[in-house]
């Protein structure tokens, strides 16, 4: 007979009774002496973590991305740099508007948001199944959001607000379009397209920009539900949808995608005949036609949902190499928005939890602390940059082009006027002090310099004071030396 586990507190220590509560006599009260009660009671009661604001109810599965054509004439990024190659990836599924318990068989956006775990770094491309959305202004977002939730009198979603704002959001008449028609209810996960929605930046190992936007199409074909249909798969499967996906990977039915991507000359943007970065609007294939680049295929379901599907985080902040944003502007607040969104629900630290852990590199940053650090914290490296004891330095090297296009920016190095500089009014404070007031200056920067180990350092300092006055660095270097001997 296979032996079988012994179940442990917390501590790790045996548990003799897990059916049985500690009690004083046979009836008494119980006891607050009795570990395993009070642990298993105090950690059931901290098991919920805040859902998402947006996009709760959802599933996911691991599976891979293999390159199928040569984009290397418009990005440099390493996981496309070749044909054959294959990337890991982790995809989530999911609703937008309703909460965790909600059903999967609704009339809503479905998320479509890929991890891929590069070999330099972590690449997510957060999208929809729709490649337009209701609003083109992050401002508007929580407003949007807000009328598509619960109403707070009535506690249920409220026609007269859903249709109130997009009544008074004429940009929202794309979206809207596209989830009243055939396609605004998926048979499933399987059966629909993903999109990128939002326009990027790719470029090449020559400095070459191109505005690009993702295209997953499905290679299962696409497959809807009537309104009728829906309801009705939805009152007997709440949980349709993710069952599907669950279920065919099980079966080894390893559902797939061919991603294609359009892309625009960047001196195309400005003379286009619409603003190519608003994001309620689609570039025409005519204008722009599809380019093949590989095929996703999902063919692992995690182990844990709760661990792996709920605790994964998407930002589209993290680019890599060759990849970058562009001015569309509700990509900009989502740069923000969703990597703080995670912090809150999950964490600081959630970029350290496997589902979003980098595969093929480690991160090495300067964060440390914060609740939840289960990893060496750093060690004795020092957390600050620049730093001279062999830390991580930056590469100089930008993920993508500064480009402007119609008054946006990227990297720039400062405009500097005549006086812009580090030391002159230094010099002039320094100047402007008396005799006395001098050599407590000068004692009070000694009495801290002449401490230091490396005499790199102390050189480095007392060049700055020079820098700023010749006597003010003569001074200093005088009284280190004086204070060292």
């Amino acid at each position: 007979m296979t032996s079988r586990p012994t179940l442990t507190t917390e501590s790790g220590a045996p548990v003799a009774d897990n059916q049985n509560s500690q009690s004083a006599g046979p009836g008494g009260p119980l006891l607050i002496q009795d570990q395993q009660l009070i642990e298993k009671l105090a950690r059931f009661n901290r098991e919920r973590i805040p859902e998402r604001v947006v996009h709760a109810r959802g599933a996911g599965a691991y599976g891979y991305l293999e390159v199928t054509d040569d984009v290397t004439s418009f990005t440099h990024a390493a996981f496309l740099a070749e044909v054959g190659r294959r990337t890991e990836v982790f995809l989530r599924f999911s609703t937008v508007a309703d909460s965790l318990g909600g059903a999967d068989a609704v009339r809503d956006p479905r998320g479509f948001a890929v991890k891929f775990y590069t070999e330099e770094g972590n690449y997510d491309l957060v999208g929809n199944n729709t490649p337009v959305f209701f609003i083109k202004d992050p401002l508007k977002f929580p407003d949007f959001i807000h009328s598509q939730k619960r109403d707070p009198f009535t506690g249920v979603q409220e026609p007269d607000n859903v249709w109130d704002f997009w009544s008074r959001s004429p940009e929202a008449t794309h979206q809207v379009t596209w989830l009243m028609g055939d396609r605004g209810i998926p048979a499933s996960y399987r059966h629909m397209h993903g999109f990128g929605s939002h326009t990027y930046q790719w470029v090449n190992a020559e400095g070459r920009a191109h505005w690009v936007k993702y295209h997953f199409k499905s290679d299962q074909g696409i497959r809807c539900l009537t309104s009728e249909e829906a309801a009705e798969l939805a009152g007997r499967d709440g949980d349709s949808h993710q069952q599907d996906l669950h279920r065919a990977i099980e079966r080894g039915l390893f559902p797939s995608w061919t991603l294609y991507v359009q892309l625009m000359p960047v001196e195309d943007a400005a003379g286009y005949r619409f603003n190519p970065f608003d994001l309620t609007k689609v570039w025409p294939h005519a204008d722009y036609p599809l380019q093949r680049v590989g095929r996703l295929v999902l063919d692992r379901n995690p182990d844990n949902i709760f661990a792996e599907v709920e605790q994964s985080a998407f930002s589209p902040n993290n680019f890599v190499p060759g990849i970058g944003p562009s001015p569309d502007k509700m990509l900009q607040g989502r740069l923000f928005a969703y990597g703080d969104a995670h912090r809150y629900r999950l964490g600081v630290n959630h970029t350290q939890l496997p589902v979003n852990a980098p595969h093929a590199t480690t991160a090495v940053n300067n964060g440390r602390d914060g609740a939840m650090r289960f990893d060496g914290n750093g060690g004795r490296a020092k957390n600050y940059e620049p730093d001279g004891f062999g830390g991580p330095v930056q590469t100089g090297r930008p993920l993508a082009a500064g480009i402007e296009v119609a008054g946006a920016t990227g990297n720039h190095a400062p405009v500097l006027h005549r006086d812009d500089d580090h030391f002159s009014q230094a010099g002039a404070l320094f100047r402007l002090m008396g005799p006395a007031e001098q050599a407590r200056l000068v004692a009070n920067i000694a009495g801290g310099l002449s401490r230091v180990s490396d005499d790199a350092i102390v050189d480095r300092m007392v060049a700055h004071f020079r820098a700023a006055d010749p006597a003010y660095g003569h001074a200093v270097e005088v009284a280190v030396k004086e204070l060292r001997a």
